[in-house]
């Protein structure tokens, strides 16, 4: 296993694509239902327990460890 740069490393383009979709798609606080979709099922296909709908559009990952 490398260095937490390096594993931070191998998420940089996927991040980035990410980091580009919210930005071309903004939404007005308190009502950004697509980015907390977006977030809680990246989050969710990495593997990371979610909660959902969390004062309407919060999103938590639990992660342990």
């Amino acid at each position: 296993m490398g260095s937490p740069v390096e594993r931070i490393r191998e998420y940089h383009s996927e991040l980035e694509a990410i980091r580009h979709d919210l930005h071309a798609h903004p939404e007005l606080g308190f009502e950004e239902t697509r980015t907390s979709a977006l977030v809680a099922d990246k989050l969710a296909s990495w593997g990371i327990e979610v909660h959902r709908g969390l004062a309407k559009t919060g999103v938590v990952g639990v992660v342990k460890g």
